[in-house]
């Protein structure tokens, strides 16, 4: 399986079909994907449909290749892991947010990068240095940084504590998946 296919089908599991809860800041979302995002899809002419609920899996497989897993140029990560993991956090959190996860954990493991939430070469060369050298470190502050978000999410918003449970538990069944 491709690392596309396989990080695809790995969050699918996580982010589940039609939602449609006032309190979640993204909106009505289906497969993960928000009204906003979709919206933007059927203007570029990805996906067929603008409403969310109608979503098919197919075209939120095209959403996530094309807004998620190629601007974070994916591909180049030599880790189908790390890969995944960090389209998993861009998927949940937005793809800036994701990108400034990643900075932030390798700094932490002594790199020194701008954090500035863009995947530039500088980035991706930490990204494949650390995938070869400890895998595992680098997965654990992935999700270590991640969790530091979701503090910070409920921190600043009192409303988001509804979903801090599942959001921690995230975490780790992205792993398990």
């Amino acid at each position: 399986m491709k690392p596309f296919d396989h990080a695809f089908e790995q969050t699918l599991r996580l982010e589940g079909g039609y939602s449609n809860d006032s309190v979640d800041r993204g909106g009505k979302t289906n497969w993960g994907i928000t009204e906003a995002t979709l919206k933007d899809a059927y203007i570029r002419g990805l996906v067929g449909t603008r409403d969310v609920s109608a979503l098919n899996r197919e075209e939120a497989r095209l959403i996530y290749k094309a807004d998620y897993w190629d601007p974070l140029r994916l591909d180049s990560v030599l880790s189908p892991t790390i890969a995944a993991e960090i389209f998993d956090t861009a998927v949940n959190m937005g793809r800036q947010a994701a990108v400034k996860i990643v900075q932030e954990s390798l700094n932490y493991l002594g790199e020194s990068l701008k954090v500035d939430g863009i995947m530039g070469i500088k980035t991706l060369g930490a990204i494949n240095k650390w995938t070869t050298r400890d895998e595992r470190a680098l997965f654990v502050c992935l999700n270590g940084f991640q969790f530091r978000r979701y503090v910070e999410i409920v921190g600043n918003n009192a409303t988001q504590q509804r979903f801090a449970r599942g959001w921690t538990k995230r975490i780790q069944r992205y792993k398990e998946a």
